[in-house]
């Protein structure tokens, strides 16, 4: 079980790392990016749209009613 889970980690990590390459809030992309990653196990390619990929990661919402994952 502890080696799916740094599996897991090793994989959101590396994409949420190409997701927020050119973000202007790298701290706050990768925050978000990472929740967003371990509870829908999938980020869009690429550094900004692709949401339809990941239906999970684009339909995540914000206590604002906006989109929460980067």
């Amino acid at each position: 079980m502890e080696y799916l889970c740094l599996l897991q980690e090793d994989f959101c990590d590396s994409k949420c790392n190409v997701r927020c390459s050119k973000a202007g809030r790298q701290d706050r992309c990768l925050k978000y990016c990472g929740i967003c990653c371990e509870d829908c196990h999938c980020v869009p390619s690429g550094t900004y749209g692709h949401k339809y990929e990941c239906p999970c990661y684009r339909d995540k919402k914000n206590s604002k009613g906006g989109p929460k994952c980067p």
